[in-house]
């Protein structure tokens, strides 16, 4: 499409892309990969004309105000559902439904777009979702959903991630309530996905720089861990230093946030990085399902990037295949823990509350959902930390989901977490001690 477009105006291909006669004022503001990338708009040597791209200038950004691509668009999503799909990520919303002008980094958005697509796929299949990647502050995120959810059906909650890791950094629990409270209400008809690590850099740009300094000093110290002045390009258990009790905290706290959890491949495994590679492909290795060569991910001669091979991290030392022998890996943890979140749905669609438990360190988050309750607790601290149990809930009744004795014990007024330590409790809500 771009070859034709560039080669003759008069191609309806011209019309696809976005297109300047004179190099635009503010042609180097907005990039998406500051000290990369060197700007948004680039001159084109066939057609003479400066062509807008949000991202490098081999990706020429599509005209969204043209009918034939919004078209097109629709076409290739037919197709892939024909094919049996029932799922997108859609990628950097904002860019996509912006409107670009020559000059200025703050465009207008078409939020219609959004709602438009989303009919056409669920018109297709109702089950099928959209999953958005919008990282915008709390206060625009209604524009995504919509104002009735008729926007996307999903999108990663990037707001609450960036606050998660400087928990993760710094212990501080504080930042995070605050930031999940601030991305509690959205429309009945949306969900968030809650992520840890996805196929890019941590994004910490939401962060003050004194915030992302703490996060860079603990989890990406050296420079070229960090990336486009906003993140770090690593993957999380090389970030944990590979500790087996922060990697169970930190999916633990993935497990129990509101919502629907989002997992990475390969984080299940503890799987590492090669910091070799450039930019975002660090984290972008083939999954490593055992030990044979290519770490089992194709049987060509190479994979499509190289497989990790330098310890502790190496594909023969970390598998699929080895930790479904071993009933104490990691990988069965995470199974054990995904089976645990399905049992409580509470989670997904019930009420919810973070309850003050005098601590900066503890995380406690109550659900309530068609007459099931839940307190799901995490200690982000290293250190033994003592969370005080409001009087209210210290009547109830608690069985302990992380054990396998379906006991009920109540709750004393004070609970002793060891270092990095989490707790699922199901309550046990009497007629005599109602909330």
């Amino acid at each position: 499409w771009f070859t034709q477009a560039r080669q003759n105006v008069a191609s309806k291909y011209h019309s696809w892309y976005v297109w300047s006669d004179d190099r635009p004022k503010n042609y180097d503001k907005g990039m998406v990969f500051p000290g990369v990338q060197k700007a948004i708009w680039t001159l084109d040597s066939v057609s003479g004309k400066y062509y807008y791209h949000r991202f490098y200038k081999f990706q020429p950004d599509l005209n969204m105000q043209n009918s034939e691509v919004k078209t097109e668009i629709k076409k290739i999503i037919k197709f892939w559902m024909d094919q049996g799909i029932n799922g997108f990520r859609l990628d950097a919303v904002p860019f996509f439904i912006e409107i670009p002008q020559k000059a200025g980094e703050k465009f207008e958005l078409q939020y219609d777009l959004l709602a438009d697509m989303r009919t056409y796929v669920e018109d297709i299949d109702k089950e099928a979702v959209i999953l958005g990647e919008a990282n915008v502050l709390p206060d625009e995120n209604k524009n995504f959903f919509g104002e009735n959810g008729e926007g996307m059906a999903m999108m990663f909650n990037f707001f609450a991630n960036q606050h998660l890791f400087y928990a993760l950094a710094t212990s501080e629990v504080k930042p995070l309530i605050k930031a999940l409270n601030r991305t509690k209400e959205i429309p009945k008809e949306a969900e968030w996905g809650q992520f840890l690590r996805n196929h890019d850099e941590v994004d910490l740009g939401r962060l003050t720089k004194k915030e992302r300094d703490k996060v860079y000093e603990v989890l990406g110290p050296e420079k070229h861990m960090q990336l486009y002045d906003r993140g770090i390009r690593r993957r999380l258990a090389p970030m944990l230093n590979n500790s087996r009790k922060q990697l169970e905290l930190a999916y633990s706290v993935l497990l129990a946030l509101p919502s629907t959890p989002v997992l990475r491949y390969g984080d299940e495994i503890g799987m590492g990085d090669d910091l070799k590679l450039k930019e975002r492909l660090s984290v972008r290795t083939p999954m490593q399902w055992s030990d044979d060569p290519n770490a089992g991910f194709t049987t060509n001669k190479t994979a499509v990037r190289p497989v990790i091979q330098v310890p502790p991290f190496d594909y023969k030392s970390v598998n699929v295949e080895k930790q479904l022998s071993d009933e104490k890996s990691l990988l069965e943890w995470t199974m054990r823990m995904v089976r645990l979140r399905k049992s409580c749905p509470e989670i997904s669609y019930g009420d919810w509350e973070i309850l003050d438990v005098s601590s900066d360190n503890v995380l406690a988050i109550k659900y309530q959902w068609n007459g099931k309750h839940l307190l799901v607790i995490h200690n982000f601290s290293p250190e033994h930390a003592g969370m005080k149990v409001n009087a209210t809930l210290a009547k109830h009744e608690a069985k302990n989901l992380l054990q396998d004795d379906d006991d009920f014990e109540t709750l004393p007024d004070e609970l002793q977490l060891a270092g990095y330590d989490y707790r699922w409790y199901q309550l046990n809500v009497t007629s005599d001690a109602k909330e």
